[in-house]
């Protein structure tokens, strides 16, 4: 029964074997989450800049938004002057027609006044 015995036991040679083919399969594992965990770094760093430039994206419709607010409340509070100069340019035009009307009047006054004149 010894000699089975003796013969099961593995000699110095293959556990030092052993030990090196665990150590190194160990080491490949390690190596490999290294690495996995690495590249996870890798994508949050590319999703944070991501976001980043999602947030400027909305930091700009945000200003956009604003900036024509604005511009609708300047439209606004300049629509009584844009009614005042069409007003004014209503009148200007009927100015004008009178002015025609009468431009038009005084020559046929100047035209009776030469045929009265030379009678």
């Amino acid at each position: 029964m010894e000699m089975v015995k003796e013969a099961m036991e593995p000699t110095e040679v293959e556990v030092t074997r052993l030990c090196q083919d665990m150590f190194s399969k160990m080491a490949m594992y390690l190596t490999s989450k290294l690495i996995v965990t690495n590249e996870d770094y890798k994508l949050l760093e590319n999703m944070n800049k991501l976001t980043i430039l999602k947030y400027l994206e909305m930091k700009d419709i945000v200003n956009i938004s604003r900036t024509l607010k604005d511009l609708n409340k300047i439209c606004v509070a300049l629509q009584t002057y844009l009614d005042q100069i069409t007003l004014t340019e209503d009148k200007v035009v009927a100015l004008q027609q009178a002015a025609y009307q009468f431009d038009a009047y005084s020559k046929k006054l100047e035209a009776k006044y030469k045929k009265l004149e030379r009678r």
